[in-house]
């Protein structure tokens, strides 16, 4: 019987302890996430017995219709972090303004961002959803905290990761050493490291894209995506479909066994449709910690300045040189059209 595990607490304290500058307020922060995801799990593990199923009847500041789950999780990420000293502010892509710790409670040193629960419409049909958070210092010097603690680029991120909430419920994050990956044992009630050091493949075996929006993207995407498909075998090997509709699960999936997520920006959304802060900046800090790559098609998203809590980029995500040639039949494709008319084939 295999009695050494290696805890999530316990992984998290020897990671610490590698740097004598730590004060451990981090890593209680990543264990208070850790509670919060237990909670959240046990919810959705529950929600066809206990009436927690269907839209609660309201639409959240994205005009998306709310689920009950969407509002329960919300709730369970702010209590488990606002009490605790460790953050000054919050934000979450449910709320329209940034959330203050209450007046009661200290703060601390971290900004922390999220989406409580990625993929909500896969609730009722017991698909996998997700939970996204993003770990910022504080840059305010005084006060409680205010909107320019949340407003940071991505590369000033101290830590990043998701839960997913499937088959098992796993728990990934970085804190800028590495990719690491949790499964949660529900005997125990324990997140057990179960994927040390996470490396996404170069090249990829899939492609995600919701391809009923293909007539809406501009021609370079649509090119791209047909490349991916295997228009051009001989820049790239065909790839599979796979698009479960939650940016959790189908990045999960392309990290381990590589690939690609795309969600261009298209007629209906030219801005793109994903939040910059609480989907895209916190997913590409994982890719890129596992040596992939993540850009907005042109720009890398690390580097996008937000200007607004609730801005939305297009993303291109996943394996390092499948980014790379969407982003190169871009640029070439754009500037073939720049330079004037040219042949090609019929889509």
């Amino acid at each position: 019987m295999q009695t050494s595990v290696t805890t999530i607490e316990r992984f998290i304290f020897d990671q610490e302890h590698r740097y004598p500058e730590a004060t451990g307020e981090l890593s209680n922060l990543l264990y208070d996430i850790a509670l919060a995801a237990k909670i959240i799990a046990a919810a959705i593990r529950r929600a066809g017995l206990v009436n927690i199923l269907g839209t609660a009847g309201a639409r959240n500041v994205q005009g998306e219709e709310q689920q009950k789950l969407d509002i329960i999780a919300n709730e369970t990420m702010k209590n488990c972090l606002n009490h605790t000293g460790r953050v000054c502010v919050m934000a979450s892509e449910e709320d329209e303004n940034i959330v203050p710790v209450p007046p009661e409670y200290p703060v601390g040193k971290y900004a922390v961002l999220f989406d409580p629960l990625d993929g909500s419409s896969n609730i009722d049909v017991n698909a996998a959803v997700g939970t996204i958070f993003s770990i910022y210092r504080r840059v305010s010097m005084e006060g409680r905290g205010n909107v320019g603690d949340v407003l940071q680029p991505g590369c000033k991120q101290v830590a990043s990761g998701y839960v997913m909430y499937g088959s098992s419920t796993m728990l990934v994050y970085t804190t800028g050493q590495g990719v690491h990956g949790f499964t949660l044992d529900p005997t125990i009630g324990e997140f057990l490291l179960s994927h040390p050091r996470i490396v996404t493949p170069r090249v990829g075996m899939y492609y995600s894209v919701n391809e009923s929006n293909f007539g809406r993207w501009e021609r370079p995407m649509q090119v791209a995506v047909r490349g991916l498909k295997g228009d051009v075998p001989d820049m790239m090997k065909p790839k599979n479909s796979r698009y479960v509709g939650s940016l959790v699960a189908d990045f999960h999936r392309n990290l381990i066994a590589g690939g690609i997520f795309l969600y261009p920006a298209d007629t209906r959304n030219p801005g793109g449709k994903l939040r910059l802060l609480y989907e895209a900046s916190p997913m590409a800090f994982i890719a890129e910690q596992a040596e992939g790559s993540a850009t907005d098609g042109t720009n890398r998203i690390l580097d996008i300045v937000p200007r607004n809590l609730h801005q939305r980029t297009p993303l291109v995500i996943g394996s390092r040189e499948d980014v790379g040639f969407v982003a190169d039949t871009l640029r070439r494709t754009a500037s073939a059209r720049a330079s004037g008319p040219v042949v090609q084939p019929a889509l």
